[in-house]
C-alpha cells in the first residue's frame, strides 16, 4: 500500500489482493475520508501499462509504489508521496519501539536470547530489533536476530543482493538489498504487507554480514501458529505478524527439546481484526500453501538493472 497526499485529500493504492481480501481495513481508511483504489489501476500510466500486460494482474507493494510515485511527480508539487516501509529513515523513526523493549527489558530485570518478528520491507523487525542490534555489537552479547518471510515471498532467503528498483515500474532511485526482482509478482497470500519484491538496504546489509538471520515460512503453518496464540493469549494476530509467532512458537519448542531457557523477544504488529476473511478461509480449509517456484525468482533477476 502507498499513498499520494493532496493537501488534506488522500489517495490510497491498495495492493488488488489485499484491496478484496481485507474489506474492513479498506472501510477504516475511506471512514477516515481517504479514497482508496485497487492497485493496479486505470489512473495511471504505470498502472495501465501492467493492465495492458496482465489485465487480472492482483497487484503487490512494488506496483502500487510506481502508481503513487508517478501521481506525486506529475502532481507539479501539489502532491505529496508517503511510504511506510523500506526505506531507511522510516526503520530509524521505527526504533522507538525498540527503545521503549530495551527499557521494558531492564524493568523486567532479564534480556532475551532472540529477537524475531516478520518482515515484508523491514521497517517493523527493524523497528524492534535495532536497538538490540546495537547493544549486541557494542557489548558483545550473543542475542540472536531472526527475520521471518513468506515462502512465497522469500526476499532475504532467495533474493539476490544487489542494486535494484524499489518499485515495479522503475521509477524510484536504485538501492543495494535483497531483492527478487522489481517485476517479481509474488501470489496472493493472505499476509499483504509481506509482498515485497525487497528488503530494506539496512535489513539486507545486517542479513549479508550475518548479523541477522533469516527464516521462509509456509500460510498454512503460520495460520496453525495464529490460532494456537489466538487460543492461548486472546489475541487474533493479523496476518503479517502470526509469521513471527510461527517463529517464536519453533524456537520456543527448539529450547524445549534442548532443555534450555531462552528468552524470546517478539513484536506482535498487528491484531487481526480486519482480517477475519483470512482466518474464515483457513478454517474452512480453502488457504494453499505456495513457494515460489526458484526458476521464476532466477527470470524475475534476469530484468534486473546491471550495475557497474
Amino acid at each position: 500500500m502507498a499513498g499520494a497526499f493532496f493537501g488534506l485529500d488522500i489517495e490510497i493504492f491498495m495492493v488488488k489482493v489485499s484491496y478484496y481480501q481485507k474489506p474492513y481495513r479498506r472501510n477504516l481508511m475511506e471512514v477516515y475520508g481517504a479514497t482508496v483504489h485497487a492497485n493496479p489501476t486505470n489512473l495511471t500510466d504505470a498502472g495501465r501499462s501492467i493492465l495492458a500486460q496482465d489485465p487480472e494482474n492482483m497487484g503487490s507493494l512494488g506496483i502500487a509504489i510506481s502508481e503513487a510515485v508517478e501521481v506525486a511527480a506529475k502532481s507539479g508539487g501539489t502532491a505529496k508521496y508517503s511510504l511506510g516501509s523500506v526505506l531507511n529513515h522510516v526503520l530509524m523513526h521505527q526504533t522507538v519501539i525498540g527503545q521503549e523493549a530495551l527499557v521494558q527489558m531492564e524493568r523486567a530485570g532479564d534480556y532475551p536470547d532472540i529477537v524475531i518478528g516478520c518482515v515484508g520491507g523491514g521497517s517493523n523487525y527493524a523497528g524492534l530489533a535495532f536497538p538490540f542490534i546495537g547493544e549486541a555489537l557494542r557489548k558483545g552479547l550473543k542475542t540472536r536476530f531472526l527475520a521471518a518471510e513468506p515462502m512465497a515471498c522469500p526476499s532475504l532467503t532467495k533474493g539476490v543482493y544487489a542494486y535494484d528498483f524499489g518499485d515495479t515500474i522503475g521509477m524510484t532511485p536504485l538501492v543495494k538489498m535483497h531483492t527478487l526482482g522489481h517485476d517479481f509478482m509474488p501470489p496472493g497470500i493472505h499476509a499483504g504487507g509481506l509482498r515485497y519484491h525487497g528488503m530494506a538496504p539496512l535489513m539486507s546489509l545486517l542479513h549479508k554480514e550475518g548479523i541477522v538471520e533469516a527464516q521462509a515460512y509456509y500460510q498454512l503453518s503460520v495460520f496453525e501458529a495464529a490460532v494456537q496464540f489466538t487460543r492461548a493469549e486472546g489475541i487474533i494476530p493479523a496476518p503479517e505478524a502470526a509469521y513471527a509467532v510461527r517463529a517464536v512458537i519453533d524456537e520456543a519448542l527448539k529450547a524445549k527439546e534442548a532443555g534450555e531457557e531462552r528468552v524470546i523477544l517478539t513484536n506482535l504488529c498487528g491484531h487481526g481484526h480486519f482480517d477475519m476473511a483470512a482466518y474464515d478461509a483457513y478454517l474452512a480449509g480453502q488457504l494453499q500453501d505456495y513457494e515460489y517456484p526458484a526458476e521464476a525468482v532466477a527470470e524475475a533477476q534476469k530484468r534486473m538493472p546491471a550495475v557497474v
